[in-house]
């Protein structure tokens, strides 16, 4: 089997969850994730080391590949245990520049008029792919 080019619903939630707590039993990642039973574990599991996003290590615990994640989670951040995507970081600093800007341009008047509106522009483009991003990490794991 192919690696696929993206992993999603329960298979994407048990690959974040060998990420987040490291090397894991089948029973413990059915418990942390409150899968209904240990074969929908296993059949994910099964589906991830066939991808080779997972492996089994001595102890007959499972572990994620180091080098797949950055297949699976482009375009994220690992920040702690949390992911972020990596605009976020590009839409905090656009929005503080905008406002910046903004302020400067009202406290004195000049020709900024252009300077607002691209900013402002590249903080709504910036906000709404970092929002869809975190959708997508969201609904994903929900499933």
């Amino acid at each position: 089997m192919t690696k696929p080019k993206e992993i999603t619903g329960n298979t994407l939630r048990i690959y974040l969850y060998l990420i987040a707590h490291g090397p894991s039993e089948l029973r413990e990642i059915q418990r942390g994730l409150n899968l209904s039973t240990p074969s929908l574990v296993s059949y994910h599991l099964n589906r991830l080391m066939e991808a080779k996003y997972v492996e089994q290590d001595r102890e007959s615990r499972y572990v994620t590949i180091k080098e797949s994640s950055t297949e699976i989670l482009e375009g994220y951040s690992k920040v702690g245990t949390a992911l972020v995507p990596q605009l976020f970081f590009f839409a905090i600093l656009f929005t503080i520049l905008t406002a910046f800007f903004s302020y400067q341009a009202y406290i004195q008047p000049s020709n900024t008029l252009l300077l607002i509106a691209v900013s402002i522009a590249m903080v709504i483009l910036l906000w709404y792919e970092t929002i869809r991003l975190w959708r997508r990490l969201v609904v994903e794991t929900s499933k």
